[in-house]
């Protein structure tokens, strides 16, 4: 990676990279470490913050696709999904691709509680072959802290069946530090950035313009990812090379998630199935710590259906439809004192008919720029297999000696971005 004179006719700085990333969440952050340990050069750039909109939107959930099963059929998506939760226990435990011994659990097992006629249901299809190993029903005595406050109560007993998944949950402020920290020259931020015809080359191949805070840089780059989520959208919308290309399009699917400050012994991590079973859950809850360190308090994130069909309703709307769903579920917890926040968030996704969901992550090569999206969070180490492939076989001479990252001194070092539930006081 070099850097050049500035233009005669105007303060622009001219770099050269060899492979720039554009985009810095978990998917972005993933391919550095990916890329970067199996020796090549590269860069990665992010606009806002990292892990800023849907990474740090998720719920930090490693899932092993069960919740797409839910209407008694392994899905294509379900089955791709099966062996993520295993690959990212390896990066964990250090023996992985990617060493993330340093990232947080916050839990160790992910849960489904199902309640009413929709147990027996679910009993045949829970105790097939093709589970085995994915998930266990449990007894009362085995019940995690936060049912066990629930057995205690004479009146409110949990009244349903129990099952731990495969799953696991991750902090996901603490992912983005753990990825972030081994290139930290070389996660860069931009005001504003945007990819071009490279003229010097030829109009099929781009270039990256970046507005970093010390002035204009354009970077010429052998190779450009985008993994800006959301953001691919406008990143492909403003490139305009003179040959034609087809470029892939983009879906939104959106969500009104809903936090909780709740006072309670012990943390929730679990989905919720109703009595319609579908590829959704009626509530799929992760518990966050307070970012004042309170004991005994837990800020609950909720997806699920809940976040799927409250997307029409105001923020008071839904709030007061989760806490009586909350209430409903789980009349051993007192919600009396509860802070409640809602917000809007899009998870991005390539298009596909009928706006159905991806079974896999998504890549597409168009000229020299690669367009991914994980798709969900735990397909990152299947967008990782994906790019690794393709990068020989169709960007050749990719692979050489890394060198120290000049645009550091033209470019800011990238902050992270602070998680949605952290806006509860």
């Amino acid at each position: 990676m070099s850097t050049a004179d500035n233009r005669p006719h105007d303060n622009t700085r001219m770099a050269s990279a060899h492979t720039v990333i554009v985009g810095g969440g978990i998917a972005g952050l993933w391919l550095l470490n990916r890329l970067s340990s199996c020796g090549h050069d590269v860069l990665l750039l992010e606009k806002n913050a990292l892990g800023n909109h849907q990474t740090l939107a998720s719920q930090g959930i490693i899932h092993g696709g069960l919740k797409y099963a839910l209407n008694g059929v392994l899905s294509p998506a379900s089955s791709a999904i099966a062996d993520m939760p295993a690959r990212w226990r390896a990066c964990l435990e250090g023996r992985g691709e990617i060493d993330l011994r340093d990232t947080r659990v916050l839990s160790e097992h992910y849960y489904m509680w199902s309640t009413g006629s929709v147990r027996s249901r679910l009993k045949t299809f829970l105790g097939s072959k093709a589970l085995r190993g994915r998930i266990d029903t449990l007894d009362p005595a085995d019940y995690p802290a936060f049912f066990s406050e629930g057995l205690r109560s004479r009146t409110d007993t949990p009244q349903g069946t129990l099952y731990r998944l495969s799953d696991f949950v991750l902090d996901t402020p603490s992912l983005l530090q753990n990825l972030a920290r081994p290139w930290q020259d070389r996660v860069l931020q931009g005001v504003d950035i945007r990819i071009s015809a490279d003229q010097q080359k030829n109009n099929s191949a781009a270039c990256v313009h970046v507005e970093g805070l010390h002035g204009p840089v354009n970077i010429s780059a052998a190779h450009i990812i985008l993994c800006a989520g959301e953001g691919n959208e406008a990143l492909l919308a403003d490139w305009q090379p003179s040959e034609p290309l087809n470029k892939p399009l983009m879906q939104r699917r959106p969500l009104h998630m809903v936090c909780v400050r709740v006072r309670h012994p012990a943390p929730a991590y679990l989905h919720c199935i109703g009595d319609s079973i579908g590829m959704t859950p009626r509530l799929t809850i992760t518990s966050h710590p307070c970012h004042d360190g309170r004991n005994g308090e837990w800020i609950w994130y909720i997806g699920g259906e809940l976040a799927e069909s409250g997307v029409h309703l105001d923020g008071a709307s839904q709030q007061a439809r989760a806490k009586a769903e909350l209430t409903t579920l789980f009349p051993w917890v007192n919600f009396t004192s509860a802070i409640w926040h809602s917000f809007m968030i899009n998870r991005a996704e390539p298009r596909i008919a009928d706006l159905q969901r991806p079974d896999n992550a998504f890549v597409s090569i168009c000229a020299n720029v690669m367009v991914c999206w994980p798709t969900k969070l735990s397909l990152c180490p299947n967008l990782g297999d994906r790019v690794v492939e393709l990068l020989p076989d169709k960007f050749s001479g990719l692979r050489h000696a890394m060198q120290g990252s000049e645009l550091a001194s033209l470019l800011t070092t990238a902050d992270h971005a602070y998680p949605p539930w952290e806006k509860i006081r």
